[in-house]
């Protein structure tokens, strides 16, 4: 069995054929699915969907490019579900900065501000941690450190990398790695995936982002975990079916499943 720990299932690219899309995943194996809570708009549609479907969990956050909506969320209210596993996603995304040197320093301080209180919240209610990080990773470490998040852990969400967040496995942090690993311009990633203690790896799409290689510019779908499995296998030199059972395992042990 392989768990894709991070696929929007909530977003509308798969409302017409929702059923095929599960149907598929399953019968290449993967059978559990995390609907991470990136727009807090569709939250209500990642509830239902859990609520819906045995096999699909969500988690509460607010991406940081959704700064704006993160007061909305009235996490009490999900916190107590069943299928609520995770905090997230929540962290730093330094990509997309615009305006003057001092625009983008409020907009820095504003991210870390709400990253903060979601470690809080993830604190408070004993849930791990699903952490986005793009050209932030020395940032994001301090505020992870600083705030105590070792006391709950979590994943590094579509994990960028930089070896500098390697030693987050010591805090109880696991890394996502999802279809970027089989693209060509991914060495980086490549080279430091052996770096990555097995028993911290997990398995993700993105979806419908992020869709490997050789499906790229089509939407992506937990079926194509089955191919991000195989890269990781072959990167490794292990067994395709090994790398599935221990990511799934690792999965378990940090979401309860």
């Amino acid at each position: 069995m392989i768990i894709d720990t991070h696929i929007h299932l909530d977003d509308e690219r798969y409302a017409e054929d929702f059923d095929k899309v599960i149907a598929r995943a399953k019968e290449g194996g993967v059978e559990k699915f995390i609907i991470p809570g990136a727009d807090p708009t569709n939250l209500d549609r990642a509830v239902e969907l859990a609520d819906k479907y045995d096999e699909i969990y969500f988690a509460v956050g607010a991406h940081p490019y959704d700064l704006d909506s993160f007061e909305s969320i009235e996490f009490e209210k999900y916190m107590s579900h069943p299928k609520c596993v995770a905090i997230g996603e929540c962290g730093l995304d330094y990509f997309r900065l615009e305006g003057t040197t001092e625009e983008k320093e409020k907009v820095k301080a504003r991210q870390a501000d709400v990253f903060s209180k979601h470690i809080e919240i993830a604190k408070k209610y004993k849930k791990p941690l699903i952490v986005h990080i793009r050209d932030a990773s020395h940032d994001a470490k301090v505020i992870l450190q600083k705030c105590g998040s070792s006391e709950v852990g979590g994943v590094l969400h579509c994990f960028n990398a930089d070896e500098e967040l390697l030693s987050l496995a010591n805090d109880g942090f696991y890394f996502g790695i999802g279809g970027v690993l089989t693209f060509k311009n991914a060495k980086k990633l490549l080279n430091v995936l052996p770096q990555i203690p097995t028993e911290k790896l997990l398995i993700e799409t993105d979806g419908p982002y992020l869709t490997p290689h050789p499906h790229r510019g089509e939407r992506n779908e937990p079926f194509y975990c089955t191919l991000v499995a195989s890269k990781i296998a072959e990167i490794l030199d292990l067994d395709e079916q090994n790398i599935a059972n221990m990511t799934t395992k690792n999965a378990q042990a940090l979401f309860q499943l």
